[in-house]
């Protein structure tokens, strides 16, 4: 390329400090001359381009994808006008010495109560060797099913109508109205005849993995292959599914039995990997979920009452650590979490700090306490046993203070929903290099993670409640597992679009079940309580409505023939042309 002086520059002018060592010796074989291998420069040049797109060292304006997203922060004149607001609803100061201070105080004093515990504590053991300080947490025994339980949930599930996962849907819809969510941009208030027939027979395709021709009825308006196929590609919207599953979902919460299993603030959050054979774009490697092929994962949010309300959509196997946020900042049901629960995956210091600052609590369930780092932030003090665990690691409350307008415009922006936070995570943590802003916020959760951990230790009913809800989330999983049974559980979508909308459609269907469950259950139990049954308010606490041997989700198959093939006779052959004739395919 020309230079400023219109002169023709020369290969031996060739920038040279990006190139990694690694490559030097290719791209510059002869160095004595100076002058690289321009082919192989090239593809150094692409290849570190690649590396600083990925890594968020550099950005494409107007770009959804390699944007950056710190240009969808509020602007300064907007964050003016909502500081005072923001700081009231979140609790925080607009400056940073008080918030350091109370910080401070909490930890100092969170450590002194865990220790006075301390000797009376058999769940806990601390010792002390030349090598360091280590924590020895004691097992928690499984709670067995009790006599009364069993008799319970045998009680139950012998009263359970047998049903066809369709008729589940269509009788959900009759209780909620779900269905009615989905609709046609343009259609206005009117609607087409039986349309909810076609959604649920779409949904039932979607969910169970089974395609359209299996659900379809030639003779049937409302489920031929044309119309389902239209419905399909009409009335299958992210805004639809979303707008149906907060239907349901606020429905669940209003009833009576689910608030016996939790208060609807506390849920968790938890990847399922799907294997996706078809070439695409939008899918990763993984040799341990995925073998040899690509895949993605269903990254979904589970509430302590059972009910899914959020679902995203991950190509590959990306760290949970960006999405764990997403959750809770976009969830428009009437659930007010407050509480998220993960395993070890979802957990970094950035989040522990994020969490801490938007006023919810992070609650991650430990494999071992092996290597974790606990944090103090007064060198001087005397946490006898537990001196040891924090005495090498002080947070630097300096590095805190520069940020903090900005850490507060940064967790505004979040909490008003101006910039997404998988985009922000990424910034913040750019291929594990902190930036100045995404240190500030990681020894605020420094703090937020050693007082989450001081609890860990101290109380073991904490521990059992992470325990319980990720366990129900697993529960969970099996029944989503159960449900997309077609295809051995693969995805054949190539695109994003279509693999959204079937994902969202299978965590709709499985609230689907969570509600029918729920309500027969319960009508269940009123009618043991009008018997004159006993039952126990901790037995009913630990029921589950992920029951589904009574649902059949494989179709039904016919064996009647009509009279010409009855007789031996030779049925019509197929028409090319239609859609509503049976295509067998291998895949099929």
């Amino acid at each position: 390329q020309p230079s400023k002086e219109g002169k023709r520059r020369s290969w031996k002018q060739a920038p040279r400090n990006f190139i990694p060592k690694r490559w030097e010796s290719v791209v510059f074989p002869l160095e004595g001359k100076g002058y690289p291998d321009q082919r192989v420069y090239q593809l150094c040049v692409a290849h570190r381009l690649h590396q600083a797109l990925k890594g968020r060292e550099v950005f494409v304006p107007r770009s959804t994808r390699f944007g950056d997203p710190r240009a969808q922060l509020l602007t300064l004149e907007r964050w003016q006008e909502v500081k005072a607001e923001v700081g009231r609803s979140l609790h925080l100061p607009l400056e940073a010495k008080p918030f350091l201070e109370t910080l401070a105080f909490q930890l100092d004093v969170r450590y002194r109560e865990v220790l006075e515990r301390l000797p009376h504590n058999a769940e806990v053991r601390i010792e002390v060797t030349a090598e360091g300080t280590t924590v020895n947490l004691k097992a928690l025994e499984k709670l067995a099913e009790t006599p009364s339980q069993s008799a319970l949930n045998t009680q139950i599930d012998a009263r359970l109508p047998v049903l066809d996962l369709p008729e589940l849907l269509l009788e959900i819809h009759g209780a909620t109205g779900c269905l009615d969510a989905f609709d046609l941009a343009s259609e206005g208030t009117s609607r087409a005849s039986n349309i909810h027939l076609s959604v649920a027979a779409v949904l039932v395709a979607q969910a169970c993995n089974i395609g359209l021709k299996a659900v379809s009825q030639p003779g049937n308006e409302a489920l031929n292959l044309y119309r389902l196929a239209w419905v399909q590609q009409n009335y299958f919207r992210p805004e639809t599914l979303e707008k149906a599953n907060v239907r349901l979902v606020n429905y669940h919460t209003g009833l009576e039995l689910a608030h016996k299993w939790g208060g609807g603030e506390v849920a968790s959050a938890d990847g399922l990997r799907f294997v996706v054979p078809v070439r695409s774009i939008y899918t990763g490697y993984n040799s341990k979920y995925f073998g040899s092929e690509k895949g993605l994962t269903l990254y979904h949010f589970v509430s302590d009452q059972f009910s899914g309300f959020h679902f995203q959509t991950v190509p590959g196997t990306l760290r949970d650590s960006l999405y764990i946020l997403s959750g809770l900042l976009e969830n428009k049901t009437a659930l007010q979490i407050k509480e998220l629960m993960s395993d070890t995956a979802g957990y970094s210091d950035v989040v522990f700090g994020l969490f801490h600052l938007l006023g919810y609590l992070f609650s991650p369930r430990l494999r071992d306490l092996e290597g974790v780092r606990w944090w103090r932030m007064d060198r001087e003090a005397d946490y006898g046993l537990l001196d040891g665990l924090s005495k090498k690691h002080l947070v630097k409350a300096a590095q805190i203070s520069p940020h903090w307008d900005d850490i507060l415009r940064l967790v505004a922006s979040l909490k008003l929903g101006s910039v997404k936070a998988p985009d922000l995570m990424r910034v913040l943590a750019r291929e594990g290099s902190l930036s100045g802003l995404g240190r500030a916020i990681a020894e605020v959760g420094r703090v937020a993670k050693t007082l989450y951990l001081l609890n860990y230790i101290d109380q073991p009913q904490y521990r059992r409640r992470i325990g319980t809800q990720l366990n129900r989330h697993e529960g969970r999983n099996g029944l989503v597992r159960n449900v997309a049974h077609g295809h051995k559980g693969q995805l054949y979508e190539k695109y994003l679009a279509g693999l959204e909308e079937q994902l969202g459609a299978l965590g709709f269907v499985v609230n689907c079940i969570v509600v029918w469950n729920t309500r027969y259950m319960q009508a269940a139990l009123h009618w043991l309580e009008a018997m004159g049954e006993d039952t126990l308010e901790a037995d009913v606490a630990r029921l589950s409505p992920l029951k589904h041997k009574h649902i059949n989700m494989l179709g039904r198959y016919h064996f009647e023939l009509d009279d010409l093939a009855r007789d031996g006779h030779l049925r019509p052959l197929r028409d090319p042309e239609s859609l509503d004739t049976f295509e067998l395919t291998w895949e099929d």
